[in-house]
């Protein structure tokens, strides 16, 4: 888990932001959780899906990491900040605010599981 300080959860969220901003895309909601990230974006129809999530990770994990070289020894993925995986999804017949609310609840949801039972 690497977000696990609100500190770095905000610089995460800055640092998303500023590449968004770089690449014309707008970040709609966004949940920075200990160990990933939910986000409902959007973007013009000429940036293909793939390349728009190719700039937020690896140019937010570029950034991140030259801030905290420190995190780039204890990562799993090699030394990478994000897992080479990710999950992404139209909207489709959903609206806005379901899917708004749906990040918003991931927040909650995570911060307020109890530990699995024999869990340290």
């Amino acid at each position: 888990q690497t977000f696990t300080t609100e500190v770095l959860s905000n610089e995460m969220k800055a640092i998303l932001q500023q590449v968004a901003d770089d690449n014309d895309i707008v970040i709609e909601k966004m949940e920075v959780m200990p160990d990933h990230i939910h986000m409902l974006i959007s973007f013009p129809p000429s940036k293909a899906p793939a390349s728009a999530i190719k700039a937020l990770k690896g140019r937010s994990a570029y950034i991140f990491l030259q801030n905290h070289p420190e995190i780039r020894c204890s990562q799993y993925w090699g030394g990478h900040l994000w897992s080479p995986s990710y999950y992404m999804s139209k909207l489709g017949n959903m609206s806005k605010e379901v899917v708004e609310k749906y990040i918003n609840d991931q927040k909650y949801t995570e911060t307020n599981k109890k530990p699995h039972k024999g869990a340290q």
